[in-house]
């Protein structure tokens, strides 16, 4: 009705799910990356719970798209199912052959063998089985137990089917009952989808806006806290009062959403209810607790001696060049972006206090101990990582790139061709794809990843520094990765939101390296420095 007052072309706030409309937040992408995690994860449960309206939908359909191609994905979207329903809806989505109907009935046994044979096959054949349910809440006792013991087809070397289940908050209630005790154990990944920020609030109307071509501000950037205050930032509901509040202004005859017609909007859609409040954001912990108190001698770590002196203190990070850095408003200022993705390395890499050569840059880097890792997952991960990296931005089809140097709660510190600029996340989110490279400092006998069975020199100092934590007595050099070192290393990945796989790679290293004194460049350190 309001589209022809406000030159839209569609309808900008409709609740359904049309993909033109997709605003992917630093929730949505983290949700994202956790379930992507999970298809080669090697088995399990992966938990995604959520506030009605804030997204799961969104963001299980993105997991649907990025799907890799030797992946096989089967969706249940109505999960009020009997166990043998279950079975058969997986044989059904799975497109696996039953025997024909015999004179007695088919029972759980023959639907579980059939799935077994199914996925034994599909092993063979290297591929994976995704099993994603959505609604989950919605589950029986006993059909969750099903689902547990599905987990239990595995070969020698892994589980054959990974279950992603899509619900609720409740549904974390329910897992957290001791009948469920079990298949709550088996859960590698969890991640409870929040509302949107105040800033992402203004970030997602924008979108909306601009996608269903808004001439002007039909609703001011002023209203974005008021509306981030009536609506709690849940997708859902911001869609309702915006779209009730363009009605309005239609109505009234004004050009732009006032205060007064979005507040009688709210009364008018949530008939007065008041949303309780949702604690605020906390950033996640860089040391788990069992690290809590103990750090590693930096000098050991380099040495690779076998047996290390621990050093509590952790050694501050290498000042970061002196370039200056205006202090003009964050919502005034542009992007600073660079079209060569080589100088901003080089850029990057001056951080480490380390200048690299022509050539290529990875490589130029291997000489001077430096190692490049390219990573995909937002904001999440580079506050885990804490770290400096060069980030991808987009614009439409350009694509540029930007060294981020320093991030604090509200905004990001960009460096782009020698200029550094402050920029809120609002900005900063719309314009950051989630592909990021950033740089870990490791000698140059490391291998990239270290498993059991293994030994050398990376072996020696990764079993003593857990040994270390675990103050258990250290092993000899030249002994071999043992399982009780793999446990060692399991429980710290655990307690540092690492991947839990007993495998020592580059995310294992760098939070090592923080932990150890190794003098390195840190992200959240120089947001703080940013004035």
């Amino acid at each position: 009705m309001y589209q022809h007052f406000f030159q839209l072309k569609q309808d900008p706030f409709s609740i359904a799910p049309d993909p033109r409309y997709l605003f992917m937040s630093e929730r949505h992408r983290e949700a994202l990356a956790h379930l992507l995690y999970g298809i080669g994860s090697g088995g399990g449960f992966v938990l995604l719970t959520g506030e009605i309206g804030a997204g799961k939908t969104t963001v299980c359909r993105c997991f649907i798209e990025q799907v890799p191609e030797n992946c096989r994905l089967a969706y249940i979207f109505n999960p009020k199912l009997t166990v043998e329903e279950l079975l058969l809806t997986v044989c059904d989505e799975f497109h696996i052959a039953l025997p024909p109907a015999g004179p007695s009935p088919f029972g759980v046994k023959g639907y579980v063998d059939a799935i077994n044979r199914y996925l034994l096959e599909a092993h063979a054949q290297g591929l994976n089985n995704v099993l994603v349910i959505d609604e989950a809440q919605n589950l029986a006792p006993e059909v969750l137990e099903q689902l547990r013991l599905l987990t239990n087809l595995e070969t020698s070397e892994r589980k054959l089917l990974q279950i992603i289940l899509i619900g609720q908050p409740e549904l974390r209630s329910m897992l957290a009952r001791p009948e469920l005790e079990q298949l709550a154990q088996r859960v590698i990944a969890r991640y409870h989808l929040g509302p949107l920020s105040e800033q992402e609030t203004g970030a997602y109307i924008a979108h909306r806006l601009a996608v269903a071509g808004a001439v002007g501000a039909p609703i001011p950037s002023a209203l974005t806290p008021q509306i981030h205050r009536l609506t709690q930032g849940v997708p859902r509901r911001i869609n309702l009062l915006c779209d009730r509040a363009l009605l309005g202004a239609y109505v009234e005859n004004s050009p732009q959403v006032t205060r007064r017609i979005l507040q009688k909007s709210a009364q008018e859609v949530f008939a007065g209810e008041a949303p309780a409040p949702r604690p605020a954001a906390h950033w996640p912990m860089l040391a788990g607790g069992l690290l809590a108190g103990a750090a590693l001698s930096a000098a050991a770590a380099w040495q690779m001696l076998p047996q290390p002196e621990v050093n509590p203190a952790v050694a501050a990070a290498p000042p970061a060049r002196a370039v200056p850095v205006k202090t003009s408003s964050p919502a005034a200022v542009a992007v600073p972006v660079q079209e060569s993705e080589h100088d901003a390395l080089r850029a990057l890499a001056a951080l480490w206090g380390e200048p690299l050569a022509g050539g290529q840059p990875c490589e130029a880097a291997l000489r001077l101990n430096l190692r490049c890792h390219q990573g995909r997952g937002g904001l999440y991960e580079l506050r885990l990582l804490d770290r400096p990296a060069v980030v991808t931005l987009h614009e439409g089809p350009r694509t540029g790139y930007a060294v981020l140097v320093g991030m604090d709660a509200a905004s990001v510190t960009l460096e782009a061709d020698g200029k550094r600029e402050r920029v809120d996340l609002a900005t900063f989110i719309n314009r950051f794809g989630g592909e990021f490279t950033t740089f870990w400092r490791v000698p140059r006998a490391f291998r990239d990843q270290v498993a059991e069975g293994d030994r050398g020199p990376d072996v020696d100092w990764l079993a003593t520094s857990l040994a270390t934590l675990n103050k258990a007595d250290s092993p000899g050099a030249d002994q071999p990765f043992d399982a009780r070192t793999r446990e060692w290393l399991r429980a710290f990945q655990a307690a540092q939101n690492l991947k839990a796989d007993g495998v020592a790679g580059p995310r294992t290293y760098m939070r090592l390296n923080q932990l150890s004194g190794v003098p390195e460049p840190h992200l959240l350190a120089a947001a703080g420095k940013t004035p």
